[in-house]
């Protein structure tokens, strides 16, 4: 298989997760299954991680990425997010997470330049990320539907007719990384 070189992340929002507290041990288990893998496709050529700024396991990958930076300095950060203004009406200290996240990424942009006006602007977001990404990391399981389902049954479909990698991390992975005793 040849070289993925830019991969998206998506997966839970925090809430789906009921995680509500930046202190949430569950997002230490995520952080770190999401280090382990993106480290496994560094090693094999990756040069970007592309996000949308949701909520949750994007903000959080987005994070691990910027720590990973620090040992792979050709890794890059970019946000495209689905429209503009996108988590204005987020409170303050998510508005603040996203603006730390903002001003450290490689690139920020947003893939309609008009604010929310209908869905067509997140399935439009989902194809232009599809379209430029060799595959797609997804902290999604199929047993917990949520948010990230139309997401993760876009990036199947696409997967069926192009060269793309759906990676996905179930909650059996979660789980394995905590009962394996690793540190977290």
């Amino acid at each position: 298989m040849k070289t993925i070189q830019t991969m998206v992340i998506s997966g839970y929002r925090s809430f789906e997760l009921g995680v509500f507290q930046e202190k949430d041990p569950k997002i230490a288990v995520i952080k770190k299954v999401i280090k382990m893998t993106l480290q496994q496709y560094l090693d094999e050529g990756l040069e970007w991680v592309l996000i949308g700024g949701n909520l949750g396991v994007e903000i959080w990958a987005g994070q691990v990425v910027l720590e990973l930076q620090k040992e792979y300095p050709e890794l890059k950060l970019g946000i495209l997010f689905p429209f503009e203004g996108f988590g204005e009406q987020w409170n303050e200290k998510n508005q603040q997470l996203l603006t730390e996240l903002k001003t450290q990424a490689n690139y920020v942009n947003a893939t309609s330049h008009a604010s929310y006006q209908n869905p067509s602007q997140l399935k439009n977001h989902t194809q232009f990320l599809l379209e430029h990404a060799g595959g797609a990391i997804l902290v999604y399981d199929d047993e917990y539907p949520g948010k990230t389902q139309f997401f993760v049954k876009d990036a199947r479909e696409f997967a069926e007719k192009n060269p793309f990698l759906v990676h996905q991390i179930s909650m059996d992975d979660l789980q394995n990384i905590v009962f394996a005793g690793d540190s977290v």
